[in-house]
């Protein structure tokens, strides 16, 4: 069997995102039965990277579990929305990074977790660039 995979797509295929504009695309699970998973945790956050402390806030977060009657699809895609804040701006300087990104976890029954980040780039300022994934 094949190592389990997450795979996020957004739907204007990653251009650079203004404040209040909507965020949404869909995400999928592969390699992995539906009723081997526990939770799955999508979230909508940034974080910094550079010198000094690093800083990390959840701007959308939605779990879905198994033991709270959620009911788990893997065979479709599943879909996700949010309205982007105003604040923090991506930024990519030279002492300080400010990243956003659409994260999954995924808990299966047993094993490791699974992870699928996908960046994007929220507001047009000098200095901030798109991620390839």
């Amino acid at each position: 069997m094949n190592e389990p995979v997450v795979l996020i797509r957004l739907d204007d295929n990653g251009r650079v995102y203004r404040p209040g504009e909507t965020l949404s695309g869909e995400y999928r699970v592969e390699s992995l039965p539906a009723d081997e998973v526990k939770a799955i945790e999508l979230s909508v956050l940034w974080y910094t990277e550079g010198k000094g402390n690093e800083d990390m806030a959840v701007h959308e977060f939605k779990r879905l579990a198994r033991d709270d009657g959620d009911w788990i699809e893997l065979q479709r895609p599943s879909r996700f929305s949010t309205i982007l804040p105003a604040s923090p701006l991506s930024y990519d300087g030279v002492i300080l990074k400010i990243n956003w990104c659409v994260r999954v976890r995924v808990f299966p029954r047993q094993g490791k977790e699974v992870l699928g980040e996908l960046p994007f780039v929220l507001g047009d300022v000098h200095g901030a660039e798109a991620v390839p994934p």
